[in-house]
C-alpha cells in the first residue's frame, strides 16, 4: 500500500479518478491545496507517490507573487526526479514535471502565421508507442477519446519519451524514466467535475468553443462519458501499476 500525495493547485481541480482507482488498489490518499496555504511537504517520504493536478496558472507564472507556492513546487518536482522517486503529472502538473527535467511550457500555436489556440473538449489522442514497449499503454485502442482542457503545449525535456499526440498538441503524454509520466488531457475528470468547470470557467470555454461551447461538452459527455470513464479508469490503473514499481 502506497500514499498518493496529492498537490492541487485549486479546490477545484482534484484527483477525482484517480483517486478512485488508487483507493481500489488499497492505496491512501493526502490531498495538499497550495493556493489555500497547504505546505508541501520537506522530505520524500518511503511509499510516496505525487501526484500533481492542473491548474490556470502556467509555467509562465513563476516568480508571480499570486502564486508564491509555485517555484517551491518546481523544486520539489527536481527533488523527486533526481530521487527516481515515483510522480504523476497532470495537465499543469505535467507541464511542471517537463519544467523540472529541463523542458517547459509555451502557448499553444496553430497555422501560419502562428495564433493561440485553447484545446478544449473532447478529442482524440494517437499513442505513439506499442504496449509492448509502453506497459502504461496496456490494453487501451491506437487512439481513445479524451478531455481537453489547456492553452498551453508541453516543450519535452531531452530525457523523455512521447507517448501520445493530438491532431492540434504533440504533447500529450510522456515519461522520463520508468518512474515519472505526465499528461496534457484530463484522464481524471467524472461528470460532476466537468459540471463544475463548465461553471467556473464558463468565459474560457466561451473564448475557446464559442457561445454554445459548454453546451457541447455537456452533450459530449452525456454521449461518451461511460467510454472515455472506461479507458481513462484503464489507464490509470496502468499508470498506477507502473509507478508502483518505482517505489523500490
Amino acid at each position: 500500500m502506497a500514499e498518493l500525495l496529492v498537490l492541487q493547485h485549486l479546490p477545484l481541480e482534484g484527483p477525482g479518478l484517480i483517486a478512485t482507482c488508487a483507493a481500489e488498489r488499497g492505496h491512501t490518499i493526502r490531498q495538499l491545496v497550495l493556493s489555500s496555504g497547504a505546505a508541501l511537504p520537506p522530505d520524500r517520504v518511503p511509499g510516496q507517490i505525487l501526484v500533481v493536478m492542473g491548474g490556470p496558472m502556467g509555467v509562465g507564472d513563476l516568480g508571480n507573487p499570486a502564486y508564491p507556492w509555485l517555484a517551491a513546487e518546481l523544486e520539489l518536482l527536481r527533488q523527486r526526479l533526481d530521487q527516481q522517486a515515483p510522480v504523476l503529472g497532470i495537465c499543469l502538473g505535467a507541464q511542471l514535471l517537463a519544467a523540472a527535467a529541463g523542458g517547459g511550457a509555451q502557448p499553444l500555436l496553430v497555422g501560419d502565421p502562428p495564433r493561440p489556440l485553447r484545446e478544449v473538449g473532447w478529442g482524440a489522442v494517437t499513442f505513439t508507442a506499442p504496449a509492448t514497449r509502453e506497459p502504461v499503454l496496456a490494453g487501451l485502442a491506437t487512439s481513445e477519446l479524451v478531455l481537453h482542457w489547456h492553452g498551453d503545449r508541453i516543450v519535452l525535456p531531452p530525457e523523455a519519451v512521447l507517448l501520445a499526440s493530438s491532431l492540434h498538441c504533440r504533447e500529450q503524454a510522456f515519461r522520463i524514466g520508468q518512474h515519472a509520466w505526465g499528461l496534457q488531457f484530463h484522464v481524471e475528470m467524472e461528470a460532476a467535475g466537468i459540471g463544475a468547470w463548465l461553471s467556473e470557467d464558463a468565459d474560457y470555454v466561451r473564448g475557446a468553443l464559442g457561445a454554445e461551447g459548454a453546451e457541447r461538452i455537456r452533450d459530449g459527455a452525456d454521449r461518451w462519458g461511460e467510454a472515455v470513464a472506461t479507458s481513462g479508469r484503464r489507464l490509470i490503473h496502468n499508470l498506477l501499476a507502473q509507478l508502483e514499481t518505482a517505489l523500490g
